[in-house]
């Protein structure tokens, strides 16, 4: 099942075409503090306060299970690899303060369902023909304790125990951008790079991912920002790992703040 944070649009800035080697660059940016790039970002989000005044969040939309190859021989009788879209599930993500998390993503006509309390976590996976609840393993239970929740990684970091510094300016997809490394409670680190002209969040590196027994590094880049109840909330979310053609896709269709949100359903059903 894919991750709450995996979160994949064609990125279309990094395709040249011929004639445009000229183009204007980004702007450089000027000299700015961690902390008054994070101030910034947390304005352009709606204020620290009104961050804080959400306790429940509601995400509803469709994930992307990703785009599967096939082999298929043309009229000429050759061989060649071909690529279906990506099937987009329906799925709806519930987040309570501090860390609680559910996941439900429909498929087939059943219902695979996530759930973390803060600090335990169990799955029911009734695609892999399982009627029982499965407890995390120690990896997933980790990766749990270490998402950021409702706020994101900025704002409020403070406060979670995080720690952030500046890491210099790049580019995002022909943004200019500030680069901030974030250091977690328990250790880990992410980076995360912030527009430098609207200070919202362009990309950020997610958990490495193994794939063919070796770590792949993973982006996410929060797209489509937008306005609810005061908050600007990305409704795109697109993960690209390395080494993988197809990226991964969730489409944020609709967001309800402060909606009502039982401890009991973060938790496993007795």
């Amino acid at each position: 099942m894919a991750s709450k944070t995996a979160l994949s649009a064609l990125v279309l800035a990094s395709l040249l075409l011929p004639g445009l080697a000229m183009a204007a660059q980004p702007t450089a940016l000027p000299s700015m503090s961690a902390t008054q790039v994070v101030d910034r970002n947390v304005a352009a989000r709606g204020g620290l306060q009104a961050w804080r005044n959400v306790q429940t969040m509601t995400w509803k939309g469709k994930m992307g299970a990703g785009g599967t190859t096939y082999s298929a021989v043309t009229p000429a009788g050759k061989l060649e690899t071909k690529t279906r879209p990506e099937v987009m599930l329906p799925f709806k993500l519930d987040y309570k303060r501090p860390l609680k998390s559910r996941l439900e993503l429909d498929f087939n006509g059943q219902t695979a369902v996530q759930v973390f309390d803060g600090a335990q976590g169990w799955k029911l996976r009734p695609y892999l023909g399982k009627s029982t609840w499965d407890a995390y393993t120690p990896d997933e239970l980790k990766l749990a304790a270490a998402e950021p929740g409702i706020d994101g990684l900025l704002i409020d970091y403070a406060a979670r125990g995080s720690r952030v510094e500046a890491a210099g300016t790049d580019t995002v997809e022909g943004h200019a951008a500030y680069k901030l490394r974030v250091t977690l409670k328990g250790g880990g680190a992410r980076t995360v790079w912030v527009d430098g002209q609207s200070f919202l969040e362009l990309k950020m590196d997610g958990e490495p991912r193994k794939i063919d027994g070796r770590p792949r590094s993973v982006e996410i880049f929060p797209r489509d920002y937008r306005a609810e109840q005061g908050l600007m909330i990305a409704h795109v979310l697109e993960t690209a790992v390395q080494g993988v053609k197809n990226t991964e896709k969730i489409n944020i269709e609709s967001v309800a703040v402060n909606p009502p949100l039982a401890d009991t359903q973060f938790t496993k059903p007795q």
